[in-house]
């Protein structure tokens, strides 16, 4: 049986990735890659120069977004996949959701020079194709090439999260809203990377339940920040809770993504992919 190379979760410079989107394309087709989806934070821009350039290389595509949302104190993230990416309320609500994100970032520049680190937010803006979208990631990239931390992992450690320098809360989008914008525009939502999520058992639990009543369909068990003991657990919670599985690299950058493009273990023959789910919503290559 043939098992499709899908990719449904990375990001280009439309948010906080470093790659175009055509080259994006490009590196996933090297890469093996059969079904792709771009899916940047709260932004819908770059999907015509991503299918275009996927049609092209001979890729089939569907439409992609990772909505963040606010749940139980913690920032998630929703991928939408399949969507229409012209929908009216779907843009409406990215737009909402991306409002906050530039004061959000001077406040971070502030704590950052608290602690003498000194125009942080011009030196992050560098990094950003839309400043609507700037985002730790590029503080992160700033914070390494002006020498203060080796890389962008370690940046996570010592600045930028929870009790460090430079950490900034942020309320989202509601998860309800996120999984209505995308289901409502003919999509399907998708938990992303369930396993970087800091949540009690009991809490994980209510994302998911609350998750399923809103509508969504989907949990991302392949990605890039799981463990193999992780990729068994999240299998084990889509068949639990009925839901198909998602499969992505979650890739920024060459040389700062832990997963590449296309790389990522086959999903178990027991689950249901997403993309079973999706398949009038494909965007196919011409043969």
């Amino acid at each position: 049986m043939h098992l499709t190379n899908a990719d449904l979760h990375c990001h280009s410079n439309v948010s906080d990735g470093t790659l175009t989107p055509e080259a994006l394309a490009e590196r996933a087709r090297t890469n093996g890659v059969e079904l792709w989806a771009l899916t940047d934070h709260d932004e819908l821009a770059g999907q015509r120069r991503a299918r275009d350039a996927a049609l092209a290389l001979g890729m089939d595509y569907l439409t992609g977004t990772e909505i963040s949302v606010s749940f139980a104190g913690q920032t998630v993230h929703i991928v939408g996949l399949g969507f229409d990416d012209e929908d009216e309320a779907l843009h409406a609500g990215l737009a909402a959701t991306r409002g906050g994100r530039l004061q959000r970032a001077h406040d971070m520049a502030a704590g950052l020079a608290q602690v003498g680190i000194a125009g942080a937010f011009e030196g992050a803006l560098k990094y950003v194709g839309n400043p609507e979208l700037i985002s730790r990631t590029h503080f992160a990239r700033f914070l390494v090439d002006s020498g203060v931390c080796p890389d962008t992992h370690s940046v996570f450690r010592r600045y930028l999260t929870e009790g460090h320098p430079g950490y900034v809360p942020h309320h989202w989008a509601k998860l309800g809203d996120a999984v209505r914008w995308i289901t409502q525009a003919g999509g399907v939502a998708v938990i992303a990377h369930p396993g970087r999520y800091r949540f009690t058992p009991t809490e994980e639990y209510a994302l998911f339940t609350e998750f399923i009543a809103h509508g969504g369909q989907g949990v991302e068990v392949m990605t890039g920040s799981h463990s193999a003991a992780e990729h068994i657990r999240y299998a084990d919670t889509a068949i639990e809770f009925g839901l198909a599985a998602s499969r992505g690299s979650d890739f920024h950058a060459p040389g700062e993504s832990r997963t590449e493009l296309g790389s990522l273990p086959d999903l178990p023959g027991r689950l249901q992919p997403v993309w079973d789910l999706l398949a009038p919503r494909v965007h196919r290559a011409p043969d």
